[in-house]
């Protein structure tokens, strides 16, 4: 376990699934957190885990700058952001994909994380110590996902979002990296896709939220101080293939 003491992050879509594994390991790394999340029921999850809930829409500047705002109010600064809110939309290839999928895909899983660089950078800029933002992509934003356009191509979006912006502010000690998992057990995956999506990776299994919420805790930590603008699958070798 990595040391997060005097620390303090927001996690973007952490009531649950990815983010809510990650502001898990943020507090028991020691990290201060506050989750934002569209779920009405954030502020009871979050306290469940000692952390800290707001009611988020990621589509919204406004929303994300109050939740910025609100991790300084309450713990005096921030070091770390993560980009997890997303949804994987309808699985539409190109010739089914309607506007209204697109928009609404590109408008959380894209658009959402750059609001969420913009205002957590600008806050670490005017702090002018360096800090770390860490961006949800997807395997499928490394290759194709012919069926699903609008999740694939939002995600490969966020990809080089991650390298522009990484390489952009690493002269001010900002770390920007995306993660891109393979298919992760969460709620969103049932039970008969679960048997279904596990042979797509040579590790023969899905990866576990814990798995990839290790991983992330490590990039923000004091011991990954030359990662930036990187890329990093972990999909039990899904890419690697």
């Amino acid at each position: 376990m990595v040391d997060l003491h005097g620390m303090s992050a927001l996690v973007t879509g952490g009531a649950s699934g990815l983010g809510l594994a990650i502001a898990k390991e943020f507090v028991a790394c020691g990290a201060n957190v506050v989750i934002a999340d569209y779920n009405p029921k954030v502020t009871e999850i979050a306290a469940e885990i000692g952390a800290i809930g707001l009611i988020t829409n990621v589509t919204k500047e406004a929303d994300l700058e109050h939740a910025v705002n609100t991790v300084v109010e309450k713990f005096g600064s921030i070091e770390i952001g993560v980009a997890s809110a997303g949804i994987g939309g309808k699985n539409f290839d190109l010739m089914s994909e309607t506007l209204e999928n697109w928009n609404m895909v590109n408008g959380i899983d894209y658009t959402g994380v750059m609001l969420t660089d913009k205002y957590v950078i600008k806050q670490l800029l005017a702090q002018g110590k360096g800090g770390s933002m860490i961006n949800i992509a997807s395997m499928f934003g490394l290759v194709g996902l012919g069926s699903n356009i609008a999740y694939s191509g939002s995600k490969a979006g966020v990809v080089n979002l991650s390298r522009a912006v990484g390489t952009a502010y690493a002269g001010q000690g900002i770390r920007v990296n995306a993660i891109c998992p393979g298919v992760i057990k969460t709620p969103l995956i049932t039970e008969e896709n679960r048997e279904l999506y596990k042979d797509l990776h040579p590790a023969q299994r899905l990866g576990e939220p814990e798995e990839v919420a290790k991983l992330v805790a490590f990039l923000c930590s004091d011991d990954a101080p030359f990662i930036n603008g990187a890329a990093i699958s972990i999909d039990g070798g899904y890419t690697a293939v």
